[in-house]
């Protein structure tokens, strides 16, 4: 049904446009998410690479009933800083999970074969206590290549899979797993450490000092009388 909307779309962008009355003519003017999504469609099919500012139309599923279809910007130029982010990877290393400091990863993957894409479709699971829970779908266009997942629970394991959708009704399907940290969770580990080598370094001091002490003040050094001349 998604995908019939989104053929729709693109081809039925001549019913979608409307006329106005620019300076006694008539002009055409094209709604702006449906040139966003149709140049964004342009620039994934006319390249196998990952194109900068290419708009990705998805939907987002929760149990089971599909939502309006929203559209995103993809940010291909992103980058995991070691500092603020974690990398996981598929097996096959196709699928990335940037697990960022503000409880949100960014999954990044490219697809092998971009010309014969159907879209694609995103399931997300964590671990509870005793069961695992499913998390909302995601159903989104041929032409996204990132998604952001945001608000995600702390100390809980995740694992997603992205289901690549061929135009001949296969399909494959690559998975990865991850843990959040909780927010603050590296500096509070890098103050610590700092804090336990300094106290460390003050010990081995304190032991130096205490050996110094005791070895030149509490025991002071025996003299020798000299041998008396004799006359």
């Amino acid at each position: 049904m998604i995908l019939l909307l989104l053929t729709l779309l693109h081809w039925g962008s001549g019913a979608a446009v409307r006329r106005q009355e620019v300076a006694g003519g008539q002009a055409w003017r094209v709604p702006p998410a449906l040139q966003r999504y149709r140049r964004g469609l342009f620039i994934a099919n006319t390249s196998d690479s990952v194109a900068a500012d290419i708009t990705c139309p998805y939907k987002v599923m929760t149990e089971g009933k599909p939502r309006n279809i929203c559209f995103r910007t993809t940010d291909s130029s992103f980058r995991c800083d070691s500092s603020k982010c974690k990398v996981f990877r598929s097996d096959s290393g196709s699928l990335l999970a940037n697990v960022l400091s503000n409880s949100s990863v960014l999954l990044q993957w490219r697809p092998p074969q971009a010309h014969t894409l159907r879209g694609f479709l995103l399931n997300c699971s964590w671990n509870g206590t005793f069961t695992r829970f499913q998390c909302d779908n995601v159903h989104l266009g041929t032409n996204c290549r990132d998604y952001l997942l945001s608000n995600l629970h702390d100390n809980v394991n995740y694992r997603i899979c992205l289901k690549t959708l061929y135009t001949n009704r296969t399909s494959g399907e690559e998975c990865v797993e991850f843990t959040v940290e909780p927010v603050g969770m590296q500096d509070l580990v890098i103050a610590m450490t700092a804090v336990g080598g300094s106290i460390c370094v003050m010990l081995v001091i304190i032991c130096l000092l205490v050996a110094y002490i005791t070895e030149n003040l509490m025991h002071p050094a025996f003299t020798h009388p000299s041998a008396k001349r004799r006359p």
